[in-house]
């Protein structure tokens, strides 16, 4: 994994930006208190741009682009849909550390997350070796190097308490009511 273009200062704050606002942290934190079975529903939109590449469009933001890799017959242009999936549970685990950390007043110093997850492709989506097995990730690993100043088993309970509370964690722990239909 390549580390960082950007060197990273106390509280994980980039040369030049401001820290997260602990002010508005804490808002939310009270706006979260008050209306604890409030749910957002949040939205992307797949489009296939050729071969296995897609563009997907959330808010307003430039497309997010998925493919895959060559051994999987794609272009290797941008991560596959699984490697998207393990993106998205790392940013979301740091995310609830570095908010946990400024909520409880500890400074990280440094924080990286490697995840490993383990599946069997050769199904190859459901064109392939369908036999009995299954389908998607069967093992995840996050090694957390978090550097803070604050013992070392204090960074231990955040992360467990983190991954309690984390939706993307949560998501991948959990099975999840699905529903697919044409349009």
């Amino acid at each position: 994994m390549s580390e960082p273009a950007t060197a990273l200062t106390g509280c994980l704050v980039p040369d030049g930006l401001d820290p997260i606002d602990k002010g508005g942290l804490e808002k939310l934190i009270e706006n979260g208190k008050a209306n604890p079975k409030a749910v957002k529903t949040l939205k992307c939109k797949t489009v296939a741009e050729g071969r296995f590449r897609h563009a997907n469009y959330i808010r307003d933001l430039e497309p997010y682009i998925v493919d895959e890799p060559p051994g999987l017959l794609g272009d290797d242009t941008a991560p596959n849909p699984s490697e998207a999936s393990l993106a998205a549970l790392g940013s979301c685990v740091a995310v609830g550390l570095h908010a946990n950390a400024i909520a409880r007043g500890i400074k990280i110093q440094s924080l990286a997350i490697e995840l490993e997850g383990d599946l069997n492709i050769t199904a190859v989506w459901g064109t392939g070796d369908v036999s009995e097995k299954p389908v998607g990730f069967t093992d995840v690993r996050l090694k957390v190097d978090m550097k803070a100043d604050c013992p070392q088993a204090e960074i231990d309970a955040l992360i467990a308490h983190v991954c309690q509370w984390s939706p993307v964690f949560n998501t991948f722990k959990r099975p999840v009511n699905m529903v697919a239909e044409a349009v």
